[in-house]
């Protein structure tokens, strides 16, 4: 197999990265982030997330956020939902890609959203119901596929078994997530391999945190397989409450670069893409955790 001519990026930072913050994030930056990425030429950008505010308080203001941006033409704003009054409030937005999440860990699901995988997928089946009766795209998300804090190692087996479940139901696209960041490239490449051989090429991405620093090589490992969809968070926004030290997100700034050099197509201006890091660390008082950005942001000193 070889590497895609072009890759998709999937922008989750104002959603996975921004969710994380301690402290509030104002409306009026969150707006301006989006805006910036849709004009740099990002063309899927997560824009929040319909849940509730007494869990992820940084989302509460997502409804304001979709009625505040500039939504441009060809440039997509999906929103997580956990259930149907998620998808509800989603609709009520205007939104029309929504995206839903299950874990292959037994004890992750367990833990954080207190029932068992298959409980978690069956609860999907009403947002399925009515986003199909809406004619709303919903794309999947899997975590903890090379690893979990609660029970360590994943079975592949399961990973599938997951990602099988979520095209069964109606999603278009699964993004197999690596939420504590401990993979490897060499087990990326076969996890991915495996949800290839089960659900086809087209319908597999991923989504790599850095906390080890390996987001990157394991990126470049799946694109030999020829996925050609990648998701990342502009200026490495976001993190890992599980792992201790985890430093985020794969950087959009990065994964540009490193594609860039490859020869390999994204449709994204690198240096506006590092402005709108810049401009969104700014204003969360910090620097972009990106190595590219901060190269970047040296010359211009």
């Amino acid at each position: 197999m070889s590497r895609p001519a072009r890759v998709r990026i999937v922008e989750v930072g104002p959603r996975d990265g921004l969710q994380n913050e301690k402290g509030t994030v104002p409306l009026a930056a969150k707006v301006a982030l989006i805006d910036a990425l849709s004009a740099a030429g990002v063309s899927v950008i997560e824009s929040g997330s319909f849940v509730s505010p007494k869990w992820v308080p940084q989302m509460a203001d997502t409804a304001e956020v979709l009625a505040g941006i500039r939504k441009r033409p060809g440039v997509r704003y999906p929103v997580l939902v956990p259930n149907l009054k998620g998808l509800e409030a989603a609709l009520a937005s205007g939104v029309e890609e929504v995206a839903v999440f299950a874990a292959a860990s037994e004890a992750f699901s367990l833990k954080n959203i207190n029932c068992s995988i298959e409980e978690s997928l069956d609860r999907f089946a009403p947002v399925m119901d009515a986003a199909r009766e809406a004619g709303i795209a919903v794309r999947g998300y899997v975590s903890c596929v090379l690893g979990c804090p609660y029970q360590g190692e994943v079975p592949l087996a399961d990973v599938v078994r997951v990602s099988e479940a979520l095209i069964a139901m109606g999603c278009y696209e699964v993004s197999l997530g690596d939420t504590i960041g401990v993979g490897t490239p060499d087990k990326a490449k076969a996890m991915a391999a495996a949800v290839v051989d089960a659900i086809g090429l087209a319908r597999t991405a991923v989504h790599f945190h850095d906390t080890y620093g390996q987001a990157l090589v394991n990126v470049l490992a799946c694109l030999d397989l020829g996925v050609s969809v990648v998701d990342s968070a502009v200026a490495g926004l976001g993190g890992c409450p599980y792992a201790k030290g985890a430093s985020g997100n794969l950087a959009t700034e990065d994964l540009v670069y490193m594609l860039d050099g490859l020869g390999v197509e994204t449709g994204v201006n690198l240096d506006a893409l590092a402005a709108a890091g810049r401009a969104i660390t700014d204003a969360l008082g910090r620097r972009p955790a990106s190595k590219v950005a901060q190269a970047l942001a040296a010359k211009l000193d």
